[in-house]
């Protein structure tokens, strides 16, 4: 059966999805790009879009009562590898060994023309 997860901390889904879905101990986050959730506006600036993306992804784990650490694979879509460098060195700020699974790819356009979209899953018992 699945569970819908959803905090006020990150940005509402701008589309017929949720923020995240709960299935047994599979904890499925859908993409997050840099949107403030106040204003629902893109950040400005490649590292700031870098960190609301995580910010973002740890409001909605938070809801899931879990946290960055419990994520076991991360996608992550960037407009533009030349962003690979800085996603890896904002990441050791969010994220401590053992570091989840991780894809990262270029793609041709993001919603909104962000630069980053994150997407992850989490395997975890419910307390």
């Amino acid at each position: 059966m699945k569970q819908k997860i959803e905090t006020s901390e990150a940005p509402n889904a701008i589309g017929p999805y949720s923020q995240a879905i709960r299935v047994g101990d599979n904890i499925f986050l859908s993409g997050q790009i840099p949107l403030d959730p106040e204003t629902m506006k893109l950040v400005e600036g490649e590292e700031n879009q870098i960190r609301r993306v995580f910010d973002n992804v740890q409001a909605v784990c938070k809801a899931a009562g879990c946290g960055l650490n419990d994520i076991v694979k991360l996608n992550i879509s960037l407009q533009d590898l030349s962003l690979f460098a800085k996603v890896n060195e904002v990441m050791l700020d969010y994220f401590e060994e053992p570091y989840p699974a991780r894809a990262a790819l270029q793609v041709a356009r993001l919603p909104l023309d962000s630069l980053i979209e994150v997407e992850a899953i989490i395997i975890k018992e419910k307390s």
